[in-house]
């Protein structure tokens, strides 16, 4: 069997992430957030911007310290699972910016520059010409810094391809490491991102990283199309966190990855429910019961027909095991429930029900159900069988979703 490629996950949850409107995370967060993810085994994060000015420096500085003190205490203690997390710094193409990330104990800089004709106007009121002279000049200020450094290509997608290979010729130049190519606007479809990722990919020997927004709703598919293509590095986010509709989410790429068998991240996914957990704790952000891999529900059944699958054998409704990232399944009874449902929940609260209490707690839950517009808990599913026993049998229908 051949080797899965290993993609290297740079989670920019506190840099990308904390630009969600009305996110802020405090310093103490940061940290926690920073080492809850090296704790799973994500390699790289980009952790702030150091020209915002001292109290954010202050916070890269106390990032940094962390994640290198809880690594040597691990070494230390021979409990070391994973490398230290790299880290990295965001900044514009311009000296300032490079001088304000020295000293602050970080591996990269990603020297950001706009790459589209509408924005190198529009925005920085230049020119292609300069763009790429900046880059070559700045790239190789960096590295005389003793930074590893990252081209971010702002608005890539909506760029000429000529343009984009030049940028990357000069990077790889420079000495540059990596480029990152950005769906700055989430305009992108999977079959457009392989065709771009895939001609970068044939005019250049850098990594190629992968900055997917999700305005379309398409960002986790953009990043597996952009890996399909050679990518080698990924941007992510807790639960999606981001600018306007959010970016590619870190639990939803990375357990793809693993379970349609794309490639290794050398990410813990049993640990990823608790980060994103604590992610939207400090983002007082919500996330849907639905919501992928770590909405509430996703690994919830009412379905009589699912559920009834499920208890013959778990492979009729189980695309890839909840124990992949430390969850399990959960039966609940609703609307859709059949009688092997109900029978098979109550037996669980310790109650035995025959065939015919099971038919006619069917009508009940229905009515219940339409009325109150969740699943019964506990004492609601109580109540429901003593007011069956009370109110004795009802006529019952064949119901949907029944086994």
């Amino acid at each position: 069997m051949n080797k899965l490629p290993f993609v290297r996950v740079n989670d920019t949850t506190l840099r990308d992430g904390e630009q969600t409107p009305g996110v802020a995370f405090t310093t103490d967060e940061k940290v926690q957030l920073a080492l809850l993810m090296q704790a799973a085994g994500v390699p790289e994060l980009e952790i702030g911007i150091p020209a915002m000015g001292a109290q954010e420096q202050h916070t890269i500085a106390a990032i940094t310290a962390a994640l290198k003190s809880a690594h040597a205490a691990a070494a230390a203690t021979s409990a070391l699972a994973h490398s230290r997390s790299e880290t990295m710094a965001w900044c514009r193409m311009t000296e300032f910016d490079i001088s304000q990330a020295l000293h602050l104990g970080l591996d990269w800089v990603d020297l950001s520059t706009p790459v589209s004709r509408q924005q190198i106007g529009s925005k920085l009121n230049s020119t292609p010409e300069q763009v790429l002279a900046r880059t070559d000049r700045f790239v190789k200020q960096a590295l005389d810094f003793g930074f590893k450094v990252c081209v971010g290509m702002e608005d890539a997608s909506r760029s000429e391809m000529d343009l984009l290979l030049s940028v990357a010729e000069v990077a790889e130049r420079a000495g540059a490491s990596r480029v990152r190519f950005a769906d700055t606007l989430g305009i992108l479809d999977p079959f457009k991102t392989q065709q771009m990722i895939g001609q970068l990919r044939r005019h250049t020997d850098l990594e190629i990283e992968m900055h997917a927004h999700n305005d379309l709703g398409l960002a986790t598919a953009n990043t597996l199309a952009a890996i399909d293509a050679g990518a080698t590095s990924i941007n992510t986010t807790a639960n999606g966190l981001g600018e306007r509709a959010g970016n590619a989410p870190l639990e939803e790429v990375v357990v793809a990855l693993s379970v349609l068998n794309k490639a290794e991240t050398g990410i813990d996914l049993r640990q990823l429910p608790a980060l994103c957990q604590y992610a939207l704790q400090a983002s007082g952000r919500q996330v849907s019961l639905q919501k992928a891999i770590v909405g509430a529900g996703v690994f919830t059944h009412e379905s009589g027909i699912h559920i009834d699958g499920l208890l013959k054998d778990i492979n009729n409704y189980q695309g890839f095991s909840p124990a992949l990232v430390g969850r399990e399944h959960t039966l609940v009874l609703g609307k859709h429930s059949g009688v092997n449902a109900i029978s098979t929940v109550y037996r669980a609260l310790g109650i035995e029900l025959d065939e015919q209490q099971c038919q006619r707690l069917r009508l009940t839950l229905r009515q219940w159900s339409e009325t109150h517009k969740c699943s019964p808990d506990e004492v609601a599913l109580r109540a429901l069988a003593q007011s069956v026993a009370i109110l004795g049998a009802s006529p019952v229908g064949e119901e949907y979703g029944s086994n």
